[in-house]
């Protein structure tokens, strides 16, 4: 009988957790696509410091925020326009914002480094390649291959774009992905028992905002 209501308990929550959620567009993720071709006049050079991902993930009570950072990349515009770009996110640089320094801080740290996320002795980078940029409603749509732990899927956001002189900079809408489509699997309701893992169960569902600073 406390079985089958530590059942019930788990099962409301994960709904309500769900739920509230979806305040944050989940992207259409896609097979990988081809980079269209288009003429470039000019090519800035990112800002490793300042391009980064932000990420917003969180367990069925709690959570984490952080950012990893670029080590390298470099956007593309014809004219006035966005039309391409390709970032290398290196897995080594991520961080934890909303923990101080010390015990727990590099624990977490070093839990996410290893295979049961991120897998960084193996894929010590993510990528994100611009397939394609198309204009609506005052922003820019951004397809791109998105490659992590070796896996590439192609996903889709709006972003605000912004190019001044011999700079330019890419801030995209908050979204979140399904970082199972990437093999990040761990504690995950979709491959255990969300019984079993009541309070240390992770949602699948990651925030992600892409910040890009550039220069000629």
């Amino acid at each position: 009988m406390k079985k089958q209501i530590l059942n019930i308990l788990v099962a409301t929550a994960l709904t309500a957790s769900f739920i509230s959620c979806k305040k944050t567009k989940e992207v259409e993720t896609t097979e990988a696509k081809t980079v269209e071709q288009v003429a470039v006049a000019e090519k800035y050079k990112v800002n490793p410091a300042q391009t980064m991902i932000k990420w917003d993930a969180h367990k069925l009570v709690g959570g984490h925020q952080g950012t990893i950072n670029a080590s390298a990349g470099a956007v593309e515009t014809k004219g006035d326009a966005l039309v391409g770009g390709n970032f290398i996110f290196d897995i080594n640089t991520i961080k934890c914002t909303d923990l101080p320094a010390g015990e727990n801080y590099d624990k977490l740290i070093g839990h996410l480094k290893n295979e049961d996320f991120f897998d960084v002795a193996k894929h010590p980078n993510a990528a994100f390649q611009i397939t394609s940029v198309t204009p609506k409603d005052g922003k820019s749509i951004i397809a791109g291959n998105l490659t992590i732990k070796g896996i590439k899927k192609n996903i889709e956001f709006p972003a605000n774009v912004s190019i001044n002189g011999n700079s330019i900079s890419i801030s995209s809408d908050e979204f979140e992905i399904d970082r199972t489509e990437w093999d990040v699997k761990y504690n995950s309701g979709k491959f255990a028992d969300p019984a079993k893992l009541g309070d240390y169960l992770i949602k699948d569902n990651v925030g992600i905002k892409i910040a890009v600073t550039a220069s000629k």
